[in-house]
């Protein structure tokens, strides 16, 4: 068993699936909990301390007992873990050179047991604002960026190690080896641990019971993959809902007719656009839009309960509303107790505190990636599964500032020919998420010899497997030509485009 400590990371629960998918048990959680369970489970075999979005020497900021480090058990501090294990054991951390995104790491020791097997040099994924400038008394380097001179270090007496960026996410090379190496280190029985459909069945049939669900679902394939597993499980006390609410991509209905019918369930469709572009008048805050279009939904979603009540046989009542929700949604709508909230994902934090429907989220601690295995397994065909993610919120917040009815219009022109133009180029399936936004900037052109001030549209397409880091995509220059010159001809009002080259962290997915 290793022990995952929870500082607040948006990368701490994806810790545990690494270690998992290396074959050992985990148990995750808050930094408070931690001594108790070291003291009562006898089986615990290495400790891991995860990153976090506060500094160790800010007021109030989550750390753990001293005592800690005194069970003789190795420890894995990883970044404000690291952080957190020098100030404890009296090094010093102040805020200082900061890096987010891709670093450059060279091992200095490769005959420590941490760096075995690792290149001399290699990507590491970082996210910190805090240095530090003095290891603890027994602590040595192993490993240094271009900016900290302690990126990987240890205590070999102690078995206690540090890392500053972090090997679990996946864009930093060879993090499952460092991992691998710690669960060495651990001794740690290893023993393959898959997702079993069969499980997630069982538990969606014990959770409803006798009563039947309404299905949130969108076309994306996180409630494609849901909403199989729940019709599996429940059979025809399934109803998926469709919300039209002329925010989604073109196109999505039919898509939707398309994996019901092979799923063999009807889907029920709602007109809502006018109502939609109402209640989003004036409105440009994001936050706002988030909250404001999950609110509508659960209205929505409790008309349409009441309707579906009117015709089930007696004895049988509407409880549950289920959702494609997945963990990356989770922890940036601050899904743990030290997690900063990055967004309010509206099928989580958007959503009202007082509803009539209890939610069903077979796929709430699951990724992006493990999703789409899942429905590989389930048998969904390739279109299904590998579509690009697309957000609950639609176009409303690809669209910075207030939703009109034409600034929607352009947004759809634009986000058509960017789909257009990438799959001419056979790019569109190769990348993860591509789209272009809407962003309120405005600059000069200059259009049939007249001067133009029209709104700056930034183009976003980026390669990830799991939502929680991503790289850009390093699309060709003539593509990327292409789709400037077709938005500025074609989309009205339009001045120029930009190609947005921000990895994340520290940027997000999304722009709001």
């Amino acid at each position: 068993m290793i022990l995952v400590v929870d500082f607040g990371s948006q990368t701490a629960h994806l810790i545990t699936r690494r270690i998992k998918e290396l074959g050992a048990k985990t148990l995750f959680l808050e930094p408070q909990k931690a001594i108790a369970q070291i003291r009562r489970n006898k089986n615990i075999k290495g400790i891991i301390l995860s990153g976090g979005p506060s500094s160790v020497y800010s007021k109030n900021s989550p750390a753990v007992d001293v005592s800690i480090f005194n069970f003789g058990i190795p420890v894995l501090g990883i970044c404000y873990g690291f952080q957190l294990m020098a100030k404890l054991l009296d090094g010093e951390v102040v805020s200082g050179k900061k890096e987010y995104g891709p670093a450059r790491i060279r091992i200095t020791n490769n005959e420590s047991r941490i760096t075995n097997k690792l290149p001399r040099q290699f990507t590491g994924w970082m996210s910190h604002g805090d240095e530090i400038v003095k290891l603890p008394k027994g602590f040595e380097a192993v490993g240094e960026s271009n900016h900290v001179p302690y990126a990987v270090s240890q205590n070999l007496d102690k078995k206690m190690y540090g890392l500053l960026f972090h090997p679990e996410v996946e864009h930093t090379e060879n993090g499952l080896v460092l991992l691998k190496n710690f669960l060495k280190i651990c001794s740690a029985d290893l023993k393959k641990q898959n997702i079993n459909e069969k499980d997630l069945i069982k538990n969606i049939r014990d959770k409803v019971g006798k009563y039947s669900v309404i299905g949130a679902v969108s076309g994306g394939v996180d409630s494609t993959v849901a909403s199989v597993l729940t019709a599996k499980a429940i059979g025809k006390n399934f109803y998926p809902i469709y919300v039209d609410n002329g925010l989604m991509r073109g196109g999505t209905q039919v898509h939707l007719n398309k994996i019901f019918k092979h799923i063999g369930i009807k889907l029920n469709v709602v007109k809502v656009e006018k109502e939609m572009l109402k209640k989003l008048q004036k409105i440009a805050d994001p936050e706002q839009k988030r909250k404001t279009i999950g609110k509508f939904y659960i209205e929505i979603f409790e008309k349409e309960m009441k309707k579906l009540q009117k015709n089930l046989p007696a004895g049988r009542q509407v409880k549950f509303l289920m959702q494609g929700t997945i963990y990356s949604d989770v922890i940036e709508s601050k899904g743990t107790k030290h997690a900063d909230r990055i967004k309010s994902h509206h099928n989580v934090g958007g959503l009202p505190p007082e509803m009539k429907l209890e939610l069903l989220e077979p796929l709430r601690n699951l990724y992006k990636d493990q999703v789409r295995g899942l429905g590989k397994n389930l048998g969904l065909p390739e279109e299904f599964i590998n579509t690009q993610p697309f957000p609950g919120p639609g176009y409303a917040i690809r669209i910075r500032g207030e939703v009109t009815k034409e600034r929607l219009r352009n947004e759809k022109i634009a986000d058509k020919i960017v789909i257009n133009e990438l799959k001419n180029a056979e790019i569109f399936h190769k990348v993860f998420i591509s789209f272009p936004v809407m962003t309120n900037s405005f600059s000069t052109a200059v259009k049939g010899d007249g001067r133009v001030f029209g709104e700056v549209v930034a183009l976003r397409i980026v390669e990830s497997k799991d939502v929680m880091t991503s790289d850009w995509a390093k699309i060709p220059y003539e593509v990327l030509q292409r789709i400037s010159s077709r938005i500025v001809n074609e989309v009205p009002g339009i001045s120029r485009v930009v190609y947005d080259i921000t990895t994340k962290p520290p940027a997000t997915m999304e722009w709001e």
